[in-house]
């Protein structure tokens, strides 16, 4: 059973990398975060020059390894495919990979929660232990429309600077890591602080406040909820149930 690779001086191949975007597709669609053909998870090549990303068209629940499309970072597609790239996922994938070379793995998502907390203009608030993880590591970016203009790639990621978490206006979410564990970890603490935050809020009654010392005392475990949980624990765990639930996602050569 595969667990990601990564760590120290590692560089995983590129057979690797798909096995594991194949996997954070899937998983998406197994939560129900995906959003028909639209949204999009990539992973920066180890040569920095290339990214994998989804083929246009196709469910996140039918994804397999070798279905994800090779592209550079000018927009060319590389390697045999029948499939293109959605516009919009180049452009705010490219911008984020070639600005964040920490970041091997980028998740963007059109929940129907975190466009709502996306939103709203206090954005996302302290008050439950999941949002108080990511309270020091969420950037926000103006909607600009459809995100199909090359310039936008440098306000976007001047707007993401060092941070790991992003709402995007009236948009939706975004998320990187070093892994894709890490970056899958973060949305889903993302996602579902955003979740809880909605349904806090549909309430209509008053909210109790936390002080300022636990939120940044909470915030300083981080979005991954410590070092190596998302990789060493989290992810190998969820690919044991991506095994059990349908083992087709590795593809047709496991």
């Amino acid at each position: 059973m595969a667990t990601e690779p990564g760590g120290a001086g590692e560089s995983p191949s590129e057979t690797e990398l798909r096995l594991h975007l194949a996997a954070a597709y899937r998983l998406v669609a197994l939560l129900g975060w995906d959003d028909l053909v639209a949204t999009h998870i990539s992973v920066r090549l180890s040569d920095d020059n290339a990214f994998l990303i989804n083929p246009f068209g196709m469910l996140f629940d039918e994804i397999t390894p070798a279905d994800l499309v090779k592209v550079d970072m000018n927009g060319n597609i590389l390697g045999d495919t029948e499939w293109g790239v959605n516009k919009a996922g180049f452009v705010i994938h490219s911008a984020v990979h070639a600005a964040r070379h920490d970041a091997c793995c980028v998740m963007h998502l059109h929940t129907p929660d975190g466009i709502a907390v996306s939103m709203l203009k206090e954005g996302l608030l302290p008050l439950n232990q999941t949002a108080m993880l990511l309270a020091k590591d969420i950037a926000f970016h103006e909607y600009e429309g459809v995100a199909l203009d090359i310039e936008e790639r440098d306000r976007l990621a001047a707007d993401l600077g060092d941070k790991m978490l992003m709402l995007l206006r009236n948009h939706g979410t975004l998320a990187l890591g070093g892994s894709v564990a890490e970056a899958f970890t973060a949305m889903y603490f993302l996602e579902n602080a955003c979740t809880i935050q909605v349904r806090a809020l549909s309430m209509n009654r008053p909210l109790h406040p936390v002080t300022d010392e636990v939120i940044g005392k909470v915030a300083d475990i981080g979005p991954f909820g410590g070092p190596g949980i998302a990789q060493n624990l989290i992810w190998p765990a969820l690919l044991r149930k991506l095994d059990r639930v349908d083992p087709t996602w590795r593809g047709a050569s496991h």
